[in-house]
């Protein structure tokens, strides 16, 4: 039997995240408290060389087979990058999610971190946490949410501009999945990303507020210009700078943060997709509702995140009502602290 193969239990975790926070649109991310689970036992004793189940949002839908799983098909990268052919046997795998499909709260991007995780644990290859973003960002790109649920925090990014030769050979995102364990993969450039962690307010906590529809990124991403006026990205930049700073402070102050969290470069051309999204964003204000700080789109939406230290109930049937009010009659809000581990596996 191969070192690969002796028998242990692990568990692996991977915090949902929200992105963008306002007017940090790419740059910006948060860990939250929700996360995706994977119970893994090698030398399992049962009839396939290979299980896998699932329970929480998507069970219905989502393949549970290694070539078509998000998760499964990200360790078989990371692997086939380190010149590992195949996933150990006998396998299992039980997968808890609670975190909701297309809403924006990062369930893609925690099931790539937990399946870097994945991969770096099968093959005992004990890569570091900044290797691992690499691998994360060659399969998501955008590094926001990654980084955050990676990392866990705070978190402000950005992706290097690699040269030609470095990524000479290596798939496109959209391809690297398709790849099978036998395919010689190289790995992937070192320092793909950058991120720094952000100071945050303990009294802080995040509400997100899901409606029951989802938006994908592809579509949220098809509604925003090319091109930006110079006075729009100003506006942005300017609040992108203060908002760093203004969310780190104790005690947090409420005017600076929701003037700090507005934005003209993605919200405004989103309210098409989201029923009631600019009067949730204009009414829903520190003025009105005591506690809240800031509110806006959680990634690419539909959820709304609020930023508040007290209060949470009110703030969140706030939103839930104007849903409502616009024909979104089933959501759901949650209260949830910013992690600050990150994703992590432990020996069960």
């Amino acid at each position: 039997m191969s070192a690969l193969n002796a028998p242990r239990k692990f568990r692996i975790t991977a915090p949902c995240s929200t992105a963008n926070i306002g007017p940090g649109f790419d740059v910006l991310g948060i860990s939250l408290s929700m996360y995706l689970s994977l119970d893994v036992e090698i030398g399992a004793q049962q009839d396939a060389p290979f299980v896998m189940t699932y329970s929480g949002e998507g069970a219905k839908d989502v393949p549970l087979t290694p070539e078509h799983n998000l998760i499964t098909k990200t360790a078989l990268y990371v692997l086939s990058a380190n010149g590992i052919k195949q996933l150990p046997q006998p396998l299992k795998i039980h997968v808890q999610n609670p975190i909701p499909l297309g809403r924006g709260l990062g369930s893609s991007g925690a099931a790539v971190v937990a399946g870097v995780l994945l991969g770096n644990a099968l093959g005992q290859l004990k890569l570091g946490k900044d290797r691992l973003l690499d691998y994360c960002l060659m399969i998501e790109r955008h590094p926001d949410n990654v980084a955050a649920a990676l990392m866990g925090g705070f978190v402000a990014s950005y992706l290097r501009e690699l040269d030609p030769e470095d990524v000479k050979g290596v798939p496109a995102s959209e391809s690297l999945l398709d790849i099978t364990p036998s395919q010689d993969v190289p790995q992937p450039p070192s320092g793909i990303g950058h991120f720094v962690r952000l100071n945050w307010a303990n009294e802080i906590k995040a509400i997100a507020i899901v409606p029951q529809f989802e938006v994908a990124t592809v579509k949220a991403r098809s509604v925003l210009p090319q091109t930006y006026d110079r006075a729009d990205m100003i506006f942005n930049f300017q609040r992108l700078a203060v908002l760093t700073t203004a969310l780190g402070r104790s005690p947090p102050d409420a005017d600076l943060i929701y003037n700090a969290m507005q934005d003209k470069v993605h919200q405004p051309y989103r309210k098409t997709l989201i029923p009631g999204l600019p009067e949730i964003l204009s009414t829903i204000t520190p003025a009105k509702y005591d506690g809240l700080l800031g509110i806006c789109l959680s990634g690419a939406g539909p959820t709304i995140l609020a930023l508040a230290t007290h209060n949470f109930e009110a703030i969140a049937e706030a939103a839930r009502a104007v849903f409502a009010e616009h024909g979104i009659k089933d959501s759901f809000y949650r209260v949830l602290d910013v992690d600050t581990e990150g994703a992590n596996e432990k020996e069960l």
